[in-house]
């Protein structure tokens, strides 16, 4: 069996809750998870937290090799080792010696399911007892001594005749269950190295950090993302045509803040021959007013969970379209089930954390009622 192992801890000081932090549009966490997920050589993949909030988000995903490890209190600490949360899960499991496990860091996100397969080969085909992971840099090292360690300064190599050096990059580890109890060390024995690429070299322990490695994400892993041919587009209202806030006069009349710039998304979807519509739980004829205003197709009010799910249905009967063709905005858990359910999903930023865990939706960078229904229609027309 080939067990990976992720510890998410709930404190982190340079970057707070960096675990669940959207990077790229999804929770940090989500990337090694999936890259894990989708290898036919991982059996059981754990992630061990302290972290309700973690926790909730990890189990939101769906995936079906993952479950959570709760960690205790004494092995979540800032001076607490990696090592002493692994022993403290492996003695509460029941694996065999020879089961493989592999520590991977949620603070490498660019690591892929090649790697993972490829190590794993690698380990076998080299007959070593460990296997961590590694980039190799071309870069002049030198010693507090003011001695070069890698070249000979007075014989500088050119850059494409100089081979580097293996840099551990602290992405992944790989040894037995019985080699790191009786160790107690996720390296022991006959070590193999092995090389990602260059750009792999980043970990995620600072904002800038964080900054640029979204951006080697994007470039390298993450390839033009395949939007279907999109037919309608619907859009929740409170806090997502909204800010969320319930506003009242001094007579008492209900008011609510729409964002100009967002009816101008709508607009822009017409007028790209994609039907526009509303799908909420509220009933208010202050949607009713806003929706003939936008000119929108389609509204639907007063439904939760199974009745948004069946609006759009619905919808999709009358237009002769799959749900694959529907995008769908939306922040809250009533949302969820169609979210999950429509073939372009999206959230503001500031969705609930079950809405933005949800795999494969589009978190946008703009805040609901501050123009992420703009964003999301931009995006769904190519225009971002």
């Amino acid at each position: 069996m080939n067990i990976a192992f992720i510890p998410a801890r709930c404190n982190s000081k340079s970057i707070p809750f960096k675990n669940i932090k959207p990077f790229c549009n999804k929770p940090l966490i989500y990337w090694n998870l999936i890259a894990l997920e989708e290898s036919s050589m991982i059996d059981q993949i754990v992630v061990a937290t302290d972290c309700n909030s973690i926790k909730q988000v990890v189990e939101d995903f769906g995936f079906s090799k993952v479950r959570v490890f709760e960690r205790s209190e004494v092995n979540a600490k800032d001076e607490s080792s990696t090592e002493s949360v692994i022993l403290e899960f492996l003695d509460a499991e029941d694996f065999k010696d020879k089961d493989l496990f592999i520590l991977v860091q949620a603070t490498s996100p660019l690591t892929q399911t090649k790697d993972f397969e490829n190590a794993l080969v690698q380990m076998v085909n080299d007959e070593a007892d460990s296997l961590l992971s590694c980039v190799r840099v071309k870069r002049f090292i030198w010693d507090d001594d003011n001695m070069p360690i890698n070249y000979d300064y007075r014989r500088r190599p050119r850059r494409q005749d100089f081979r580097g050096i293996l840099v551990e990059n602290g992405a992944f580890y790989i040894n037995t269950v019985a080699n790191i109890v009786s160790f107690k060390n996720r390296l022991s024995g006959k070590i193999s190295t092995y090389e990602m690429e260059e750009y792999k070299y980043v970990e995620i322990d600072e904002e800038d950090d964080w900054i640029v490695a979204e951006q080697l994400m994007r470039r390298y892993n993450l390839a033009k993302e395949d939007i279907k041919e999109i037919k309608v587009f619907l859009s929740d209202v409170d806090g997502t045509l909204t800010d969320a806030g319930m506003y009242y006069s001094q007579f008492g009349d209900e008011l609510k803040k729409f964002n100009t710039r967002d009816g101008k998304g709508f607009e822009l979807l017409r007028k790209a021959h994609i039907k526009v519509g509303i799908i909420t739980s509220e009933n208010s004829i202050i949607n009713e007013s806003r929706a003939a205003k936008l000119k929108l197709n389609y509204l639907y009010q007063g439904l939760e969970h199974d009745g948004k799910l069946n609006a759009v249905l619905d919808i999709c009967k009358k237009e002769d379209i799959s749900l694959d063709q529907v995008a769908y905005i939306g922040d809250d858990v009533n949302c969820i089930e169609l979210l999950r359910r429509v073939g372009f999903s999206a959230c503001p930023s500031d969705a609930v954390l079950a809405v933005k865990a949800i795999p494969n939706i589009h978190i946008m960078s703009k805040k609901g009622g501050d123009g992420a229904v703009r964003e999301c229609a931009e995006k769904i027309l190519g225009l971002i």
